[in-house]
């Protein structure tokens, strides 16, 4: 009779305890956190940049000595693979006397290191090797994509020498070719230009045609009567190119090319 509440008794309190240690457990704050209470740190605006030169380091202007010379000959092979960006960096330290050099990539094998040639002349900013560019633009054997990198930075270079490669691939079989001229040509502006555009509005690809039209559109102004260029067919194109045919010869006597209009962003 005395056992019973004894053993009741030893079993509450060992129920209590284990009530009481749970309940610490669930309301204890966790180990090693702290309340954070946010604050509102003052805005600092960044500092303001600086209109520092596109180079660090001034291209070179001498003519190269014989060292520099045998340095650049070496690092023509160098423009195609792990180390290309480095060698075409230090083509840019060499500067533009290192054209020559340059020009003679436009005949190595590998596309690669043509591609990297003509983006180096681009670097450098090297008009003296527009004509090379124009040659390498109309070579009928290259990849389209070089020779469309080639045509791209003769423009820029020196547009008014670019006139053959835009007459010869205005008529080249491939229609990434005759784009690319038809492109190309609004940022020469000289009359000779707009014929062979009016001749190419004809063209088989409709955007072939839409690329041409556009560059007559920048170079004259001409506002033509509305058309339907992008279902057009070319029996209708072959109408169009008589219209634009017409109104060029009754105003190629007396145009001028109007100022180009200043550009939005550098290219």
């Amino acid at each position: 009779m005395t056992m019973l509440p004894r053993c009741s008794c030893r079993r509450v309190i060992v129920l209590m305890a284990l009530i009481l240690g749970m309940a610490q457990t669930l309301w204890a704050a966790p180990i090693g956190r702290s309340w954070v209470v946010p604050v509102q740190m003052p805005y600092e605006p960044p500092p303001k940049g600086q209109n520092l030169p596109a180079e660090s380091v001034p291209q070179n202007t001498k003519p190269l000595t014989p060292e520099e010379l045998q340095r650049a000959e070496a690092l023509l092979p160098l423009l195609e693979g792990p180390q290309e960006y480095w060698a075409m960096g230090e083509f840019v330290h060499l500067g533009e006397p290192s054209v020559p050099v340059l020009i003679k990539g436009l005949s190595m094998p590998g596309p690669r290191i043509r591609y990297n040639v003509i983006e180096t002349i681009s670097m450098l900013k090297a008009a003296s090797a527009a004509p090379a560019l124009v040659v390498a633009a109309k070579e009928p054997n290259e990849i389209p994509r070089v020779r469309e990198h080639a045509l791209r930075v003769a423009v820029r270079l020196d547009a008014p020498k670019t006139m053959d490669a835009i007459e010869v691939m205005a008529k080249d079989q491939n229609s990434s070719i005759r784009k690319a001229a038809a492109f190309e040509a609004r940022y020469v502006r000289e009359k000779p230009v707009i014929s062979v555009l009016i001749g190419m509005i004809s063209d088989e690809e409709r955007f072939v045609a839409l690329s041409a039209v556009q560059s007559l559109w920048i170079l004259t102004r001409h506002e033509t009567e509305f058309h339907d260029w992008e279902t057009s067919t070319k029996q209708d194109r072959q109408g169009w190119e008589t219209e634009w045919s017409e109104w060029w010869n009754s105003h190629r006597d007396s145009f001028e090319m109007a100022d180009p209009k200043r550009p939005n962003r550098a290219r």
